[in-house]
């Protein structure tokens, strides 16, 4: 089992350890060591994903690829082609089963009008595609284990974390791996919880944390960092404009990614 300490920095960072014997001296002095990229909430912002500025030997994805954006089936092929472990978001099942039932009051005018749009435009196997994702995957790199799920481990799809942070320390309580990457606040989130590594990346595409730009998560060398980006908004604005949607729909859409609140 890794042990996880937090890091001083000014990039939010923890390192996990794992329990592995050291190499020895004679090893070589350049071993290979993984590069995770980390993403989450792509929602459709294909011009966001592009823009990551990452280098990586491995891409994971913690769901919502689709939905509030204008070019859904680009980011999904984008993944499709890059990636190696994504689990389904909300709304990924929300396409896949033409389903708008649980939407939040919040979002709910937002996700049907978008869903629909992206219903039209999206293949049959590009939704068979997100209709096949799984709710939870893990995995095990450098001698760190990981689950990922898009919410909670409660409700790996719509689950959100409590504001009291006592009681994460329950959610967490069926989960064995060192690490949980989660995604869906659309806000990055780093924390150390009973021993364990608690990351969500935050949005690529579509920030709710205060600022245009996206964010998204690098594991190496046993070492979890949170970093931002930037990618040109209202490039992404211009294509929303152009959607059939009612004019509040689309006023509301960028206003979220040109200031990154809700």
């Amino acid at each position: 089992m890794s042990r996880a300490h937090a890091r001083a920095g000014s990039s939010p960072a923890v390192r996990t350890k794992s329990g592995r014997t050291p190499p020895a001296a004679s090893s070589p002095p350049h071993e290979a060591i993984v590069k995770l990229l980390i993403l989450s909430d792509i929602h459709a912002n294909h011009d966001a994903l592009r823009a990551v500025p990452e280098d990586y030997d491995e891409l994971w994805v913690l769901g919502d690829l689709v939905n509030y954006g204008p070019e859904p089936a680009e980011a999904v092929a984008w993944v499709r082609a890059r990636a190696s472990l994504v689990v389904q978001g909300n709304h990924d099942h929300a396409v896949a089963h033409d389903d708008d039932t649980t939407w939040s009051p919040r979002y709910r005018a937002l996700s049907e009008a978008t869903r629909r749009y992206t219903s039209s435009v999206l293949s049959t196997a590009d939704k068979a595609y997100l209709g096949s994702l799984p709710e939870r995957a893990e995995a095990e790199r450098e001698g760190t284990t990981f689950h990922l799920l898009h919410g909670t481990p409660a409700d790996p799809l719509r689950g959100r974390w409590p504001a009291d942070e006592t009681a994460w320390a329950a959610l967490l309580a069926g989960i064995e791996a060192d690490v949980l990457l989660c995604g869906h606040s659309h806000v990055p989130m780093l924390k150390q919880v009973g021993g364990k590594v608690v990351l969500n990346p935050g949005s690529v595409g579509q920030p709710r944390n205060g600022r245009a730009g996206g964010s998204y998560a690098v594991w190496q060398d046993g070492t979890f960092t949170l970093r931002a980006f930037e990618y040109p908004v209202e490039d992404t604005i211009g294509k929303i404009d152009a959607l059939p949607l009612k004019l509040e729909t689309r006023a509301e859409l960028a206003a979220i990614l040109r200031t990154g609140t809700v």
